[in-house]
């Protein structure tokens, strides 16, 4: 719906771009853990992620008046990937501990995308506004985390479930938000004269 509504206006405004931009590097980095690990479901659901992930990035950066901003922050979390990629397979020889290493990294980064939206936290609160969250996308990582959690937990993988319980935390606290400050009541009325 963000993308829809960015191409509808021509325009990023009420449109956070850092959980985007987390969620990329998230995928990308799960796509590696993947591949180390041979799991298909992962190899999967991550490829199509990214992909769309960096579909709406370009979007993103396309409609953004303040280009620089986005591209600083796209290139330095891309720098960041580079280098971790770099640290586990020129460095780490064996493979177990690769795949542990690896996993941790992605725990990491998968707690800061969903910590991400809550970066206005105190902003939303202050302003009793919630334009700045996307109601869809608070839906969509509640479930995502959800599954992420279920199935690391049927797999005994850590990794891949301890990470995506902030995700439901988080997505919880985002869906108290929209009940407390509902979408429609931040609109400004003029009092009427008596």
């Amino acid at each position: 719906s963000d993308l829809r509504q960015m191409l509808a206006t021509k325009s990023v405004e009420n449109i956070q771009f850092l959980p985007f931009l987390t969620t990329d590097v998230n995928n990308l980095s799960w796509l590696g853990y993947g591949c180390l690990k041979q799991d298909w479901t992962l190899i999967t659901v991550n490829t199509i992620g990214a992909a769309l992930q960096t579909l709406y990035i370009l979007a993103y950066l396309y409609y953004s008046p303040a280009k620089r901003p986005v591209l600083l922050q796209s290139l330095l979390l891309l720098a960041v990937m580079a280098a971790g990629y770099s640290c586990f397979t020129l460095l780490i020889v064996d493979t177990r501990t690769r795949l542990a290493r690896l996993g941790l990294f992605c725990s990491v980064f998968t707690i800061s995308m969903y910590l991400s939206p809550l970066a206005d936290l105190a902003k939303i609160v202050r302003s009793k506004s919630t334009r700045c969250l996307s109601f869809p996308l608070t839906v969509t990582t509640f479930l995502a985390s959800t599954s992420w959690t279920l199935y690391g937990l049927q797999l005994h993988d850590p990794y891949i479930m301890v990470p995506n319980m902030p995700g439901i935390v988080t997505s919880v606290v985002r869906f108290w938000l929209f009940w407390r400050y509902p979408p429609g009541q931040d609109k400004p009325y003029r009092p009427l004269h008596a």
